[in-house]
């Protein structure tokens, strides 16, 4: 007979059900104080140098010599190294060496190649020749294209596709190699601005001033078309067998660029990316036949001297930087404006940089997920989306920006600057009704400039971000003028010591000078119709689009909005059939003529290809561009510029728009953050502290176990009851056995 103890027992599958429960509380309570479980990085990350960041598309270009959008500047600002920089942190914005052992040496030359004095006239000025002077030393980062044999041959240069047959990535090449930076390097890839194939954006513009480039860009299209018949597998063409008249290697860390007339700006295009440095090592190397079929290119896998060497292009998930452990000595700066001491931007004052280890780009298409994951510090810098503005920024009682409670118990800081840019409308002033110099034309478009209320619309578009814009110039430039002084008087009044709109009965004044009362010819009686031209356009945009016809319908007028796929937009305007459209400018560099030689009449779209779309064209403004567009920031150049400046508001070939302002917000662990608006190599400045980091995440990515845990207290609570009826039906029938 069993005794009462063993009846008692429970059976074995019953005690594994209670002791998985069990196993399975210890695990998630253990989670507790394990990793977080959202955690989107791999563990072997956790309390790394690494910053995260992402991307929405891959970068179209990332060779040097093609790419110019922002998306590709931010990875190739970081590899690639023209010889000057933006210094870091002073304002306004100030060249310095990078590369260059100091800033270009300057000399100009009379028609007949005689020296001239610094002060010379620019009117005498038929050459400006730049001598740039490297530094020695500088070295490339790793790479196959480097990599020799034993016997001192390139490895990698004639490859078959047998050789090919396993390379899927520029990882699966086994041998790197490095040489050190010489001045043939930026001769090299400045005559690959006149390559026939690969079509740099700035082609044309470079061959009005580099000395002999234009028929340069002719001879190597020749030279390549010819190639090509003879053997169509040979895409490289070697440059250095063609010699081009404005640049030249003088030694083997000096080369000199000889430029037509006088052409300040040139400076401010040796501290970008089309001027830095190309190995035809490198050309050559991509060039193989079956590299391109590979996205094996110079717009895959940069190759450059700078910080950071890219080494992961995966468009589908992520692109990494990481150190270049070649990277020549560069440091932090020990001078900035003032204040930055205060704000601890010289800490790092001397420093060796760059401070971060590695960059992970990951793909994210939506704004909401990379929000969230900013929030939950797996991102450690965001912009401010409208989706996200309310819950980051509100406003002080002086209408200035400050972070939101939530933000700031994060210590979360923000950063904001007015963005070098203008978005505007621009009339067509080809167009019969709206364009033209005539006085009728002219108080048509002063009507309309007063009736579209920027303010407003910065108010409501842009969640106050933005500054309406009094004339081409944003605010940082040389030329630019605050206060009372700067108001476009033709729409704007100076009233309780602010600029303030014209009441919209004098828009309907100027519209009856103009021959439209109430909106109306006038002579016909008919309304008048304004047409505005757009690129795309969705549902998302018909809010902005029923703005816009307020504003105008203010005026009694009727606007009609075309949109239409950007191919088309673009055709609209260059032949000029636009009436009234929209158009924006980010700055290429620092300077008043990179903004108003968007309105100098050899610059119109229609007639020259330019890029003044609004096809303005003064006389006088034209002359004053001509002379101001040379000369330095003198107080001469500053009278000029708002002399130009009160000629474009006279006649009034834009409504002048905003200038937009740009928020960023970024994590207390991460920290020497200036926004520069113009440096396109600002990682290397930048720190974070991983451990801060860490101990952040883990706060604020505690797991919620209780619902897991009120969900085991019910399943156990269900399977008790069952547990103690099996058993007391198992000790019934053991007794009914027994008395038998």
């Amino acid at each position: 007979m069993q005794s009462k103890r063993a009846l008692a027992r429970p059976k074995p599958q019953h005690r594994a059900r209670l002791s998985g429960l069990v196993l399975l509380c210890g695990v998630l309570l253990g989670g507790c104080d394990s990793a977080q479980w959202n955690n989107p990085y791999p563990a072997w990350q956790q309390g790394e140098n690494i910053l995260y960041s992402s991307f929405s598309s891959r970068p179209k270009h990332l060779d040097p010599v093609r790419a110019y959008s922002s998306n590709e500047y931010s990875f190739i600002g970081q590899i690639y190294e023209p010889p000057l920089q933006y210094h870091y942190l002073k304002r306004p914005f100030q060249l310095v060496p990078l590369t260059a052992a100091q800033m270009p040496k300057l000399t100009y030359l009379d028609a007949a190649g005689s020296q001239l004095p610094a002060d010379a006239p620019v009117d005498t000025v038929a050459y400006s020749v730049y001598e740039i002077q490297i530094r020695p030393g500088i070295r490339y980062q790793p790479h196959p294209a480097f990599a020799r044999d034993p016997q001192g041959a390139l490895h990698y240069q004639q490859l078959s596709e047998e050789d090919l047959a396993n390379v899927r990535g520029l990882a699966d090449f086994t041998h790197t190699g490095s040489r050190e930076l010489v001045a043939a390097d930026y001769v090299y890839q400045i005559k690959r601005l006149a390559h026939p194939r690969l079509h740099s954006p700035i082609q044309g513009l470079m061959s009005e001033y580099i000395v002999g480039l234009d028929a340069y860009a002719t001879t190597l299209a020749e030279a390549y078309a010819k190639q090509i018949e003879q053997d169509p597998s040979q895409r490289w063409l070697d440059l250095r067998k063609f010699d081009l008249q404005g640049v030249e290697v003088v030694d083997e860390y000096t080369y000199r660029i000889t430029i037509h007339g006088k052409y300040p700006q040139l400076r401010y295009w040796l501290a970008m990316p089309f001027f830095a440095p190309m190995p035809w090592e490198a050309e050559r190397f991509y060039a193989q036949p079956g590299m391109q079929d590979r996205n094996i290119s110079l717009d895959w896998y940069p190759v450059g001297t700078g910080a950071y060497m890219l080494t992961a292009n995966n468009p589908n998930r992520q692109m990494v930087l990481e150190r270049n452990p070649n990277f020549h000595p560069q440091y932090y700066p020990s001078q900035g404006d003032p204040g930055d001491a205060e704000r601890g931007l010289l800490e790092d004052a001397g420093k060796p940089l760059p401070f971060i280890d590695k960059v992970i780009y990951s793909l994210e298409k939506e704004g909401i997920p990379y929000w969230n994951k900013f929030l939950q510090g797996y991102y450690d810098v965001s912009g401010v989306t409208s989706d996200s503005f309310d819950q980051a920024i509100q406003f002080g009682s002086q209408g200035e920006a400050v972070l939101t409670p939530l933000m700031q118990n994060k210590g979360i800081e923000l950063e904001t600057a007015v963005r070098m840019s203008t978005f505007y409308m621009g009339f067509n002033m080809l167009d019969p009704v709206v364009g033209g110099d005539s006085e009728r034309a002219r108080l048509l478009r002063r009507a309309i400039s007063i009736a579209v209320d920027y303010e407003d619309f910065i108010s409501i578009f842009a969640n106050g971000r933005g500054i309406a814009a009094q004339g081409a110039i944003p605010p940082g430039i040389f030329g630019h003028v605050e206060g009372q002084a700067a108001i476009n008087s033709y729409v704007y009044e100076w009233r309780d010591g602010r600029a303030q709109r014209k009441p919209i009965s004098e828009a309907k004044s100027l519209l009856a000078q103009a021959g439209y009362p109430n909106g109306r010819d006038a002579e016909t009686g008919r309304p008048l119709l304004i047409h505005l031209d757009i690129p795309g356009g969705g549902p998302e945009d018909k809010a902005i689009f029923d703005w816009l016809r307020k504003q105008f319908r203010k005026i009694d007028l009727e606007l009609v909005i075309r949109n239409t796929d950007y191919n088309r937009f673009q055709e609209k305007m260059r032949d000029g059939n636009a009436q009234l459209f929209q158009w924006g400018w980010n700055a290429d560099y620092p300077d008043p003529e990179n903004f108003l030689f968007l309105l100098y009449g050899p610059n119109g779209k229609v007639k020259h290809g330019g890029e003044n779309a609004a096809n303005y064209d003064n006389p006088e403004f034209n002359r004053m561009f001509n002379m101001m567009k040379s000369m330095d920031d003198t107080q001469q150049r500053f009278d000029i510029i708002q002399q130009m400046n009160d000629i474009a508001r006279h006649d009034a070939p834009w409504l002048w728009g905003f200038h937009p302002k740009e928020y960023i917000l970024h994590h207390g662990w991460y920290s020497n953050v200036k926004a520069n608006l113009m440096a396109q190599n600002t990682l290397m400045y930048k720190r974070i502290d991983p451990q801060l980091r860490e101990q952040k995440r883990r706060a604020w990515n505690q797991p919620l176990v209780w619902p897991v845990l009120v969900v085991l207290l019910i399943l156990l609570a269900s399977i008790v009851p069952a547990v103690i009826t099996y058993r007391r039906k198992e000790q019934a029938a053991a007794r009914q056995r027994a008395k038998q």
